[in-house]
This record gives structure tokens, sequence and C-alpha cells, in this order.
């Protein structure tokens, strides 16, 4: 394991040196933990500035401090980890990382916290005969999984066994997992949650720039002139964004597009509160209006797009009087609206769940991405076409999980690919699959049909979270065997599991995960897990060996080791990240955005802490321009509900 940067104070250690500083400041008769007696006296005792964090209860004061990532939200923000005698007692928001610059929203100040829940799964627990769950040995967990699954798959077939994954783990879990099950244990099926959030924007900017590509960095919330949000509420659902965007000294126009009154709106400068699936129209008559009053970067269409000029035939139906009546928004404000975008020297479009989950959610993002192209607002300070990512790592998981795309946006499908994967990882070519997975709703079809028999689910709970949780329980219940690896005894997937396998949460692994402005971000293990908790990682080497594929994984130790593989497996593509050396140059870095290849890296040491895509107009597809993309509104719903209080008819 790499030496990561620790921060000790010695004046601190043991007790037994005194802080000069607090020696002049004239603390030398505080008294110590054993002078004091008394209800919470010691609770009441207050050590000053060790470590630069200023007063702090006499029981939370650290011995040494590290950094790591925070696994809530695909923010990424940074933390300082306090630590004595190497466990975490508590943490801080890192004041030099480039995410949060000091700042931590409720979900990072308390993220230590939820590893203390009192319904930690602690120990391996296998399905009774009379029903009940009991404990067993991690060797009996492990073989009675592999013996059912080898048993349902020797009946129905190898595709009758699938797993469901998450955006909740490191890339490295992540990779082992996808690589184990569809490699060496013959799954073809296997998908992850992340499908529900991000298909959209992954779909919109694959077929729009010819990769999964967020072009932006947090930088941009500071160098717009105008930001316009569609079906995104980041006042709440991602704090220290807007905290970004609060920074912002242009006196930026605050656009919002949505039908709800959220907290963003009401601190908006423009709220637009369409009819519900009016997006398309008004997105399409915006960009009429823009175009009508020249508001475009012909210069930029023509040296670096396709598709404008049918584009512009298509949105020309557009009227403002259609508009206005198929999304219930004035003529007057949409000219307001409309007025404002042209005016705007750096506008920067921003998206979350509700463009991602909509009515034709990816037309509904490309659509969005046409106006930053048209406008030549993309690859510059304060621009850009960006989807704000919602589970730590999402933005890892579409890259590395192995589930839908072969592993780094690979494709199953072209034999080139498949034998690239196959050297890098020296496995034998026909280990890997050449079709695509089921989507995670397919894979529950497939319950209902029987095609699936056998179900593997990490650190997502499938029978709680998804659309129709009562049908999803229904499913679950007819598999002929279900296994769980979560960090809860208690959630409602285990509580129907034949098995549960006890994983370790953030901060009780290591690993890097990946933001949604591509910063690749590492996470420490700064506590340990609970009972017999595993990493997950871990616990695919348990399985690998088992299922007697173990050689294949020869050089997974670790999720170290695992690391410089994944760096070989993005080289050539969009998200190379060969230029990174190890774990130890992320944490020097405060992460780094990909892509860094390994000719950045003969450049320089320390790359530039904020970089966006397309700084020179050039994009991933083969022809190096981005694509209009378009299609007609599908038919507008029957009722036209007005000022964001709509709910949907029974």
């Amino acid at each position: 394991m790499a030496l990561f940067r620790v921060d000790r104070d010695l004046s601190n250690a043991g007790g037994k040196l005194m802080n000069p500083i607090r020696k002049r400041a004239g603390f030398l008769a505080m008294p110590t933990l054993r002078e004091t007696t008394g209800p919470l006296t010691q609770q009441l005792l207050l050590d000053p500035l060790t470590f630069g964090l200023g007063a702090l209860p006499i029981d939370l004061v650290p011995d040494a401090t590290t950094t790591s990532v925070c696994g809530y939200c695909s923010t990424g923000c940074g933390l300082k980890i306090h630590l004595k005698n190497g466990q975490a007692i508590n943490l801080s928001p890192s004041s030099e990382y480039p995410v949060n610059l000091g700042m931590a929203c409720p979900k990072g100040w308390e993220a230590l916290r939820v590893l203390v829940s009192p319904d930690r799964a602690t120990d391996p627990m296998k399905r009774q005969a009379d029903g009940s769950m009991g404990k067993v040995s991690w060797s009996d967990a492990i073989d009675a999984m592999c013996e059912n699954f080898k048993a349902i798959q020797a009946k129905h077939g190898d595709d009758s066994v699938a797993f469901i994954s998450t955006g909740q783990i490191p890339n490295e879990e992540m990779a082992y997992l996808g690589c184990l099950a569809k490699f060496g244990m013959g799954m073809l099926h296997g998908d992850g949650n992340t499908r529900q959030c991000m298909a959209t924007s992954v779909v919109a900017y694959k077929e729009a720039f010819g990769f999964d590509a967020p072009p932006f960095t947090y930088a941009d919330f500071e160098a717009s002139d105008a930001m316009v949000f569609i079906g995104a509420n980041p006042c709440i659902g991602h704090p220290i964004l807007w905290q970004r965007v609060l920074q912002n000294r242009h006196q930026a126009e605050i656009i919002v597009i949505d039908p709800r009154r959220t907290e963003t709106a009401m601190a908006a400068t423009e709220h637009l509160a369409i009819n519900p699936k009016s997006d398309l129209t008004l997105l399409y008559g915006i960009a009429n209006g823009l175009i009508q009053r020249g508001a475009i970067d012909r210069r930029f269409i023509d040296a670096h797009t396709n598709g404008f000029e049918d584009f512009e035939k298509h949105v020309a139906p557009f009227t403002l009087e259609r508009v206005s009546n198929e999304t219930g928004i004035p003529c007057e404000q949409l000219t307001i609206t409309i007025a404002k975008l042209a005016f705007a020297k750096n506008t920067s479009f921003w998206w979350t769940m509700g463009v991602n989950q909509s009515y034709q959610g990816v037309r509904t993002a490309q659509a969005i991405i046409n106006l930053a192209i048209m406008t030549g607002n993309i690859g510059r300070p304060g621009t850009g076409a960006n989807s704000i990512t919602g589970q730590c790592n999402a933005m890892g998981s579409r890259l590395f999980s192995n589930t839908t795309n072969l592993i780094v946006h690979h494709e199953f499908s072209n034999a080139d690919q498949r034998d690239k994967v196959a050297r890098v990882l020296d496995i034998p070519v026909e280990n890997i699959p050449t079709q695509n997975s089921l989507a995670y709703d397919q894979i529950l079809s497939g319950i209902e049909t029987g095609a699936i028999r056998g179900l593997w689910i990490i650190a997502t709970n499938t029978a709680h979270s998804w659309i129709d949780s009562p049908k999803a329980r229904n499913l679950l219940s007819k598999l002929d065997y279900l296994v769980v690896q979560d960090i809860y005894s208690t959630a409602d997937t285990v509580r129907q599991a034949h098995l549960l396998l006890p994983a370790a949460g953030w901060g009780e692994k290591e690993g890097t995960f990946i933001n949604s402005e591509r910063r690749i971000g590492l996470c420490k293990r700064v506590k340990r897990a609970p009972g017999q908790a595993l990493a997950d990682f871990s616990i695919f080497r348990l399985v690998a060996e088992k299922w007697g594929c173990g050689r294949m994984f020869d050089r997974w130790k670790s999720p170290e080791a695992v690391f410089p593989i994944l760096k070989q497996l993005s080289k050539d593509q969009a998200c190379d990240i060969t230029g990174i050396d190890d774990y130890a140059m992320l944490d020097r870095c405060g992460g780094i955005q990909w892509p860094f290849t390994s000719a950045d890296r003969a450049r320089t040491d320390t790359p530039v802490q904020e970089r966006r895509l397309f700084e020179d107009g050039q994009f991933f597809h083969s022809d190096g321009r981005a694509q209009f993309l378009f299609t007609d509104p599908a038919p507008m719903p029957d009722s036209k509900p007005r000022g964001g209080s709509w709910l949907p008819k029974r």
C-alpha cells in the first residue's frame, strides 16, 4: 500500500509534549483528562489550534489527519479525516480540495455517522429451513453462493444468473465485480442502478459528442454570465455546487426550467414553470428564437458541428405562439428568456434527474446540447452542456462497471476491442461475451419469464428503490437463489435474500471515485468494518477462488494493484488516464480529471486542477465534430396544469 499524506502534530502525541502555541497562549493551567472529574466535564474541555482545526472537545482531538473523498454523492468533496490511533474519530471539509474549497454539506459532515448505524450487517447470514436467517462462516457463505449459482447455471444455462450493481462502490471494486461475473463466472447479464439515473445522459453525450463526456468543471458555475437549470434543484440536491453558484461575481442570470417551484426556482431570476412533458417544445422554441435573433455562433457551427441546417429547419415551426400554447409559458416570458440568453457571453446549461428520468429524456438532453453548440457555449469558462450526476461513483460505473458496455466504454460486439481487453487482462478472448447485457429493467422482467433464476445484488436496495417496489419484491421472491451484498442487515432487499454477505462501507475500504466533473479522487480506509464485514473487493476475491477462476485475477491483490490495470484499459480512449502515476499522485494533486494521458504526464508533474473538454473544438466522433440530434415531440398529455403544483391524474 502506498504511503498517503498524513499530517501529524507531535505536540499532541500521547499528551507528552506541550504545544508551544498553547504554552504561549496561557493554556498551561488547562486540566488534563486525568485531572477532571464529574459528569460531562471532559466533554466540556477544549483543545485549541491542533492541526489548524480550531478548538475541539478533548475526546475529539486527533493525533493525525489524512484526506479522503466523500462517498455520499457525485459532487466528490474533499474531506480531512481526523484520526486517533489510526481510526477516524471526526472529519472536516478540506480547504485545499478544488471541488468544495473548505465547504461541506450536512451529508458530508455526517459521513462517518452512517458507519456506526445499529443495523449494520456484521456477519454472513444464510436462510435456514424454517425461513429464519442464521449466522454462518464466510467459508460456508461463499460455498453456498457458488454451489447454488452453479446448480442454476447447470440446469438453466449460464445466462440464468445475473447481477445488479451500483454507483456506490469504488472503480476497482466495480471492475472486479464486472470482470469476475462476466469473464470468470460466465454471466452475460449484469447492470447497475446507475442506468436508471444516467442512461439518458450517457446516450445523449455518446451520440452528440462521440463519447460519454461531461465537458465541464465546477469552476464554470462561477464563470457564467447565465446559468440554465433544467429539471435540477441543486440548492437542495447538490448544495456545495449551489454554493459555487452563489460565488459567481458576474451578476449571472439564473434561469430555471421546471414544472415545480423548487428552492432553486425561487432563487432564480427567471422561472419557466413548464407543463410536464413539454421540455422538447420549449427547448426547440428557444433554439428557434435564438436563430431568429442571429444569436448563434456560425463560425463554430461551420467548423465543429454537423447537421445544423436540418436542425434549423426542424425548429422553425416552433414559434412563440406554439411554444406558449404547449408549455403554458406566456409569450412575453419566452421573449425575455431568449433575449437574456442572446445577450449572455458565457452560458452554461445544467441538468439532473428531471431530464434524465423524463419523457423523451435522451432527446431532451440532446436539445440542451444543441443549444450549447449552436451558440458556441462549450469549451470555454462558464459554458457547457453539463449533466450533474447523482451517486458518488456513477461516473465510475459508466466507465468501469463492465455491465452494458465492455469495460472502459469498449464494445462487447467489437472484436478488436475484445482483443484489447483480453490482452490487458491476460485472459482468453473467448471468455468475453460478444453481446450486450440485458438492462436493469429487463433483468427484472427476466425473473418474471423464468429466464433469470439467480441474482446477485451488490450495494443497492432494489426492493425499496425500484419504481414499482411491490412488483420488485414480488419478482425477487420468485428467484431460485438471491444473494445480497450490503452494509445494512435491515434493507428491504436483504429481508428477501437467501444469503446476506456483509460489506464494508465508505471509509472502511480504499479505492477511487469519479465525480460529475470527471475528477478521479481517492477514498481511504480510515475505520475498521464492524464484525465480520469485508470490503466488497475482498468478497469478490473469495468468490473468485471458490468459483475456480482465482488465477484469472492473480494481479488483483488489492484496489491499488488494480488501478494500473484500469489505466491500461483506458489507453487511447477518450477517458485515457495513463498519465496518473498512482494513488499517491491522486492524493497529492487533489484528484485529477480525465483525460490525463501519458503524454500529458510527460509535460507536467502536476495537472491543472480544473480542466474542461473541447477547448480546441475537437469532439470524439471520427470527424472531430459534434452532431445535432433532434426528433418531433411526442403527443402532449391531456392535462395542462400550471404553477408548479402538478400532480399526476389518477
